[in-house]
């Protein structure tokens, strides 16, 4: 099997065609569009968004997707959004073992589980963390979210993800990117676990370098779109599932909604292969801060403060001198959900396995447990590589609630605050001075 093709960039305008001579010249809108297509713009943005941050695709497509059903409302109570769908929650660190996948047979939609949530789809603020826990294919079925753009992150299982603009596969250690309103469908051959952020804020994109320079972190050449790519079954049946203000809505109607033989433009969904991110670190003392992991940024309405930020923790190597290694105790501003694709993360060497998940909300106190201490304290400092391990962060400038799935469930760690109870009083009081 030949491997798929995909086009290289993060924000490029991609111009690509199933079928030779599908793509109008010169217009996007011509009176009568070619191969007897059907020509619609998909904005990922407000029309008048400064040319930097506007976001649209043309399709060219068999039907308009206007060609459709009424819609009538959809079950799915575990799938949860904005702050008021969270529980009321004490200042506590959370982690949660990994949750099992459930033996029934599931979707990526019916198999979605939300676990952290704040702001508002309605008010396109904040974000929502969600596990998918499935084991089946979408079969003739479509998602489309209105509410916001979905961050695919495999921990269990192979997907294949098929869009209207084209055909992604992803495994653990590469991420997919979906636009807001984009209809997708998840392909998977076994028992499959996915951490989702569902972003109701600004469109993710590459976080400023700065004092980095001009090369660092992820490389706008690694992500890649799909090419066009259409059904050949055009009269296949499809339900299509749309989530809307936090709330699901079906409708069924006699065709693909994957018809775009033709598109161009700068609205679409993207992979991206974390091994390919360039780490940056120290090579004196200390740590630079986390940040300097962040793959992705949603922006908010306060410059440097993020809706929401994807922080991975790759491979990498640590030659700090006279340093403590692991990351250091804090108490941060900003709310942290973070997952573990594989591997160990090093400051939780024993309780945080993969699949697992943690939350340490604004100003809740965390950082190494008491064996990651003593063992960091008495470590040669020799340049050592971290190596086989996967964490990443959702950070969000709002406070995340956990919902009742989250915090009734029978993976929450309820001993979670015990590893941090063998970190004794150490305190060594100089000798008074003399008189």
């Amino acid at each position: 099997m030949r491997p798929r093709a995909y086009l290289a960039g993060f924000g490029n305008q991609f111009v690509t065609e199933a079928c030779p001579g599908a793509l109008p010249h010169g217009r996007n809108s011509p009176q009568r569009a070619p191969l007897g297509l059907y020509a619609e713009l998909i904005s990922g943005s407000a029309f008048t968004a400064p040319r930097h941050v506007n976001q649209r695709s043309w399709v060219y497509r068999r039907q308009p997707s206007v060609v459709t059903g009424a819609h009538r409302p959809y079950e799915q109570p575990f799938w949860q959004t904005g702050a008021a769908a969270g529980e009321h929650a004490p200042p506590d660190p959370l982690r949660w073992h990994p949750v099992p996948i459930p033996s029934e047979p599931l979707d990526f939609i019916d198999g979605l589980r939300t676990v952290v949530v704040n702001g508002d789809p309605e008010a396109q603020t904040g974000m929502a963390a969600h596990l998918a826990l499935f084991n089946r294919s979408m079969d003739g079925r479509a998602l489309v979210n209105a509410d916001g753009e979905m961050l695919l992150v495999p921990q269990q299982g192979a997907l294949t993800v098929v869009t209207e603009l084209g055909v992604l596969d992803a495994v653990p250690g590469e991420v997919l990117l979906l636009p807001r309103g984009i209809a997708f469908s998840v392909q998977v051959q076994g028992p499959t676990r996915v951490y989702v952020c569902e972003n109701h804020g600004a469109p993710f994109r590459l976080p400023e370098l700065g004092p980095i320079g001009s090369n660092g972190l992820a490389n706008p050449r690694d992500f890649l779109a799909p090419v066009a790519a259409f059904e050949q079954q055009q009269d296949r049946p499809y339900e299509i599932i749309r989530r809307v203000g936090g709330r699901l809505w079906q409708t069924h109607q006699p065709r693909t909604p994957f018809d775009v033989v033709a598109w161009h433009g700068n609205l679409a969904p993207l992979k991206y292969d974390t091994a390919h991110f360039m780490a940056i670190g120290s090579i004196s003392f200390d740590h630079p801060d986390p940040s300097i992991f962040t793959v992705l940024t949603s922006p908010s309405d306060t410059p440097g403060t993020a809706n929401c930020d994807f922080v991975i923790f790759p491979p990498r190597w640590m030659v700090t001198e006279d340093t403590f290694r692991p990351p250091w105790y804090h108490r941060n501003v900003m709310s942290e959900f973070m997952g573990l694709v594989t591997g160990q993360y090093d400051a939780k060497p024993e309780g945080f396995r993969p699949g697992g998940m943690s939350l340490h909300n604004c100003m809740v106190p965390h950082g190494p447990d008491a064996q990651a201490f003593d063992k960091a304290s008495q470590a040669d400092l020799a340049p050592h590589k971290l190596a086989d391990t996967l964490a990443f962060m959702f950070e969000s400038r709002w406070r995340l609630r956990p919902t009742a799935f989250a915090l009734h469930s029978a993976s929450l760690d309820s001993a979670y605050a015990d590893c941090w109870q063998g970190l004794a009083d150490r305190f060594v009081a100089p000798p008074p001075a003399p008189r």
